[in-house]
């Protein structure tokens, strides 16, 4: 059984890859991940705040964020015990490259153009494969356009294609008005991959203490449909590779993105509650479905029910909204 698959240039031994996360704090984590059989390893991001290192901005985006979305949970110290700058960062890069026999990719987090993007280069110096870049952005000035969004993420690509040579995903979140033509304009400028989608934590109020709140919840298999109809949409209309990341939890989570036409399924959450191992019992599953199934690579599935392939493409649209309505009892 054939469980290859290609994904930013680099082939891979299957499609299971961590996502950022704490699993990624320690080469000896990530070296169990592999041990698991993790094809790569995104490890967590380095943000631009810590490369800036401007005092007050630090501890206003990480004593009210820290918590916000999967890879940051439980991984800052109180600020005074900040020990990961970039230069530890750097460190852990090139000595989880030298202990594990797959792919390390990169991961810069961002929210506007300057010099922390020259640490796409010490990425690229200290051994990664890729970059994954991540742009958390909350536009809550009404006076910014939908247009000088897109702008933002577009600048920040071109800062990093122009200071390495390696691959470079984007990772996006769901909210724009017009994803497709976004994701293609981040195709003509030169994106190696677009990882679908970037899950936010929402923050909830105490309305006891009257405070701002950050409060995590894991995903559940149900998040993997908002990424799959988008996979399966955007699969055959942009050349760059497509990652699959929120609700991959089981066998059938990932066999249903790769049809859909997703090149990797990066699983978090299911990590974080079962640890590596899980990996292990997903790759044993997906192979035992594919022979029963008759299936002899992981090629010849993917993109078999994308939108191009299936035959009711208006399925991914507007039609399955009236559908699901109309059989609901």
């Amino acid at each position: 059984m054939d469980l290859s698959t290609q994904y930013l240039g680099l082939k891979l031994k299957n499609p299971m890859v961590p996502s950022a996360s704490p699993l990624s704090h320690s080469v000896d984590s990530m070296k169990r991940l592999e041990d698991a059989g993790a094809a790569a390893v995104v490890m967590y991001s380095l943000f631009e705040e810590q490369i800036e290192h401007e005092a007050e901005a630090f501890d206003h985006y990480f004593a009210h964020g820290a918590q916000s979305h999967a890879e940051a949970v439980d991984y800052f110290p109180e600020a005074s015990e900040y020990n990961l700058g970039p230069d530890q960062y750097l460190g852990l890069l090139r000595q989880a490259k030298e202990a594990l026999g797959i792919p390390v990719i990169g991961s810069l987090n961002g929210v506007s153009t300057g010099g922390w993007v020259e640490y796409a280069a010490k990425m690229q110096q200290a051994g990664a494969d890729a970059i994954e870049l991540n742009v958390y952005y909350i536009p809550a000035q009404v006076k910014i356009t939908g247009q000088e969004v897109e702008d933002r993420y577009i600048n920040i690509l071109h800062e990093v294609k122009n200071a390495v040579t390696i691959p470079v995903a984007v990772k996006l979140s769901p909210y724009f008005s017009s994803l497709a033509h976004f994701a293609q304009r981040l195709d003509y400028a030169g994106v190696d991959g677009l990882v679908l989608f970037n899950r936010f934590y929402q923050p909830d109020l105490d309305i006891e203490q009257l405070e701002v709140t950050p409060n995590v919840v894991l995903s559940t298999s149900e998040a993997i449909r908002l990424p799959l109809r988008w996979i399966a949409i955007l699969r055959g209309q942009v050349r760059t590779s497509l990652a699959a990341t929120s609700g991959v939890h089981t066998a059938v989570d990932v066999l249903k993105l790769l049809m859909a036409g997703a090149d990797v399924t990066m699983m978090c959450s299911a990590l974080l509650k079962h640890g590596p191992q899980r990996i292990s019992e997903v790759l044993q599953e997906l192979d035992r479905w594919m022979l029963e199934h008759e299936y002899v690579s992981v090629a010849q599935m993917k993109g078999s029910m994308s939108q191009n392939a299936v035959a009711d493409p208006s399925a991914f649209e507007r039609a399955n909204y009236m559908k699901a309505l109309n059989r609901y009892r």
